[in-house]
Formats: C-alpha cells, structure tokens, sequence
C-alpha cells in the first residue's frame, strides 16, 4: 500500500512542499521534483550517501557526476572558477532558462566533489528556485529513469515506479514543456555544444561571442 504521505502536490502546498525538500535533503535522502525541464532525482551533492543511492536508483555507475541546480550566479561563484568578465556577462544573459553549463571547479569544491568540472544551471522553476533558496546549496537534478531508459515525465509512471525508492514525490499538475536542458562546455575559451536541449546552441553561441 503506497504511502500517500509521500506524495505531495506543489500547487496545493508549496510552502510545506519546500520545507519538506529542504529537511530531505540536509538528512541525506532523496526526493524526485519538478524542473524547468524534466522531472528529477534531487539531493545534496556534497553527501556521499545521497549521491550512492540516486546511483542505485538509476543503476548508474558510480564517479560520474550530475547537473547541479544553483539558486543565482553569486551562489554559483562559492563553487566555480570562472576565467573571465565576459563567462560572468554570458550567464548573467542565459540565466534562469533550461541551459546547463559545464564549468571549472574550485579548488575547495574540486576536492570534495573529487572532479574538475560539474555541469550547472539557474532553472526557471519557482518551486526549485524556492527550494535552492531554502538549503543555500547546489541541488542535484538528474532525469528519473533508469539508466539507458526513457526520462519519466508523467507523476502517475514515475510514483508507480520509483515512490518505493525516495522519501518523497513532489509534483505538479500543471503542464509543461518536458525537453532537457541544452548542455554546454565553458571549461575553455571557446563555447561548445555537448547536448542538444531546448534552447539552440546558435543563438548562445551568438550572445557569447557578441
């Protein structure tokens, strides 16, 4: 018998919806919510066992890391090593949208994440950014499937097969747009595309290189 307490809509009870993710995530669970893209596994990357049991969720190998939600670019800056005022002026002009960016890591965050790069993204979703809000800390966001199967993007799929698997689903009713983030590489002076998503790459490499 599914718990009904783990499930809970967003549009009804977003307040509590928020404190709900935020205590999830600083106890070390996982939770799946909605994205400005798809739906998503979501925890704190800085906690080694929240970060192995997504990995056992999706049946993804471990080392591989994930798309990190961040709440702005000043959160952003705790974490990457940006090279120059023109990668700053770009994101400030791509931000919030479903464009994930890989970035260079900083030293401290490269030494606990145990990587040189880490995809980021500001997303244009009020219960993410609500939530991003509340913990202070990048969120991770990774498509609830498992691996090299189709996204799930409907609440009725996913809670059939994954609410045994997280503490709680917070969902919406409320359509969407369900196409994954454009994927781009900013670890080196020239922009490039590493997935095609829903904004074109044409038109952000035009407003980098302008």
């Amino acid at each position: 018998m599914l718990n009904t307490h783990k499930l809970i809509n967003i549009d009804l009870k977003m307040d509590s919806a928020v404190q709900q993710a935020s205590k999830i995530y600083f106890e070390g669970g996982v939770f799946i919510y909605p994205t400005d893209t798809l739906y998503g596994f979501g925890a704190n990357p800085f906690n080694e066992e929240a970060v192995n049991k997504i990995n056992e969720i999706k049946g993804r190998e471990s080392g591989k890391s994930y798309i990190l939600l961040v709440k702005d670019i000043e959160h952003l800056l705790k974490y990457v090593d940006l090279k120059s005022e023109k990668q700053m002026d770009f994101l400030i002009s791509i931000w919030p949208n479903p464009v994930s960016v890989i970035l260079n890591l900083n030293n401290k965050t490269k030494s606990i994440l145990k990587t040189n790069t880490v995809a980021f993204r500001v997303p244009n979703n009020r219960f993410c950014l609500k939530v991003l809000a509340e913990v202070k800390m990048p969120l991770i966001s990774t498509s609830v499937n498992k691996k090299n199967q189709t996204p799930l993007i409907e609440p009725g799929l996913i809670i059939n097969e994954f609410a045994e698997e997280v503490e709680t689903i917070f969902y919406s009713d409320k359509k969407s747009f369900f196409d994954a983030s454009t994927i781009i590489d900013m670890t080196s002076s020239r922009l490039k595309m590493v997935r095609k998503g829903k904004i074109n790459f044409e038109e952000l490499l035009a407003k980098y290189e302008a």
